[in-house]
């Protein structure tokens, strides 16, 4: 039965802050809240730790599907750190309720005790506000671990450890905190990215919302998929014609559609092939038939434009998407190449732990289909409810320019801050 219904609009306003989870896409997707389990994961093996947690709350649960599509039944919600030695760990977790909705078919799936040794602590946690009918508060912006004004120095640090030699390409990001006065309604942060990001994959796990626009792995049916983006421009309020170099009426690079500009960059074009060859290199002995995009297309979001590539193939093994997804984990478009070396220089260079951000997110049901993100465009929830870090970052390469670099964070921060009322 089709329904047209918001699906956030379903969610109780008793439902606690942090076990609030979704994962939306041009309306359909899924929402969730309360707690039925949840584990915790760290370290190198975080991830085969949690899918082996997974597999035995799978093994004792009695399902009862009568939808059978891919996130009907039972269906964990994960986000994983982005570094094995991070101090925040990652997690699983199993709500009560799921309300899915997918090509017009709704459905809604409660969930109860499955069994699984884990605490049920947060099931009922601190309800969460109530949203103020006049609108959100004023939020204040504080810097992070490097703040704007640094910014321009680390990228130029980057990019000589780039001449000389250690890595072709490096993945850096900057935090900041975000501060309300009063405690922040993820429910109502979700809905102003829905409403303005629809194009994007908006998600919320444990604390952690964003809308990513890059989906790191889909298992489904025997299919899988993968959208690299790497290469970013800023979209101009009022774009002009597109108009090539050699046309009559060109006059400067201002009067050339910025979407001309980034599929002629060799900057951008470098760094997303560099992201395009780490994906399909991982994929490549999980699938068959994969196909891999010559060029990139350009996608179109409220605030930019980024150069994009979408990888497919036919699953050649029985690896869960958590599984794909772990294997697929760190990509260059998130850390560098190589990865081990860029890695390295991110830790140094960044000098803060990135904690969830820029992992992957996402759900995965009984089966193992599923959906996982890079947890890009978002922001976490600190220990003060009325406190949030958000993230941005980009891709340096040889080519990259500093200050350039620092208005790319500026741009991608945009999601976040306007999500927040700033």
């Amino acid at each position: 039965m089709a329904d047209e219904t918001d699906l956030l609009s379903l969610v109780p306003d008793v439902a606690a802050p942090t076990t609030l989870c979704s994962w939306l896409r041009e309306g359909d997707g899924l929402v969730a809240w309360g707690r039925v389990a949840r584990c915790e994961s760290s370290g190198p093996t975080r991830f085969s730790d949690a899918e082996s947690w997974w597999q035995q709350v799978c093994a004792v649960a009695d399902v009862v599907d009568g939808v059978g599509a891919p996130g009907s039944g039972l269906v964990t919600f994960g986000s994983f750190s982005f570094a094995g030695d991070s101090g925040h760990r990652s997690r699983l977790v199993v709500p009560e309720v799921v309300i899915g909705r997918r090509e017009g078919r709704v459905w809604r799936t409660t969930i109860e005790d499955v069994g699984a040794a884990s605490s049920r602590a947060d099931a009922a946690g601190a309800a969460q506000a109530a949203p103020d009918p006049s609108g959100p508060a004023a939020t204040v912006i504080a810097r992070g671990s490097v703040s704007a004004q640094q910014w321009p120095e680390v990228i130029a640090r980057a990019i000589s450890r780039i001449a000389g030699g250690e890595v072709d390409k490096v993945v850096l990001a900057r935090d900041e905190l975000a501060t309300s006065p009063t405690p922040i309604d993820v429910r109502r942060v979700l809905q102003r990215l829905v409403e303005r990001y629809d194009a994007t994959w908006t998600f919320a796990v444990d604390g952690l919302v964003g809308a990513t626009p890059e989906m790191l792995v889909r298992r489904w049916d025997g299919t899988v998929r993968s959208r690299v983006l790497a290469g970013t421009v800023r979209r101009d309020t009022h774009p002009a014609p597109l108009v090539a170099e050699d046309h009559p009426d060109f006059k400067d690079e201002h009067h050339v559609d910025p979407r001309l500009r980034l599929i002629s960059s060799e900057k951008d074009l470098e760094e997303h092939a560099y992201a395009v060859r780490s994906v399909s290199e991982a994929l490549a002995p999980h699938c068959r038939d994969l196909v891999v995009p010559e060029e990139p297309f350009v996608l179109k979001l409220p605030d930019v434009y980024h150069l994009a590539s979408d990888i497919s193939g036919t699953q050649a093994d029985d690896a869960t998407s958590l599984r794909l997804a772990a294997a697929l984990h760190p990509s260059a478009a998130v850390c560098g190449t190589p990865a081990r070396p860029a890695a390295a220089l991110i830790a140094e260079l960044e000098t803060m732990d990135r904690g969830r951000y820029a992992g992957p997110v996402g759900w995965m049901d009984s089966a193992g289909e599923g959906d996982w993100g890079i947890a890009l465009r978002c922001g976490e929830l600190c220990s003060d409810p009325r406190q949030m870090r958000l993230f941005a970052g980009g891709g340096i390469v040889a080519a990259s320019d500093p200050e350039a670099e620092l208005a790319e964070t500026e741009i991608k921060l945009a999601a976040m801050r306007y999500a927040l009322g700033e």
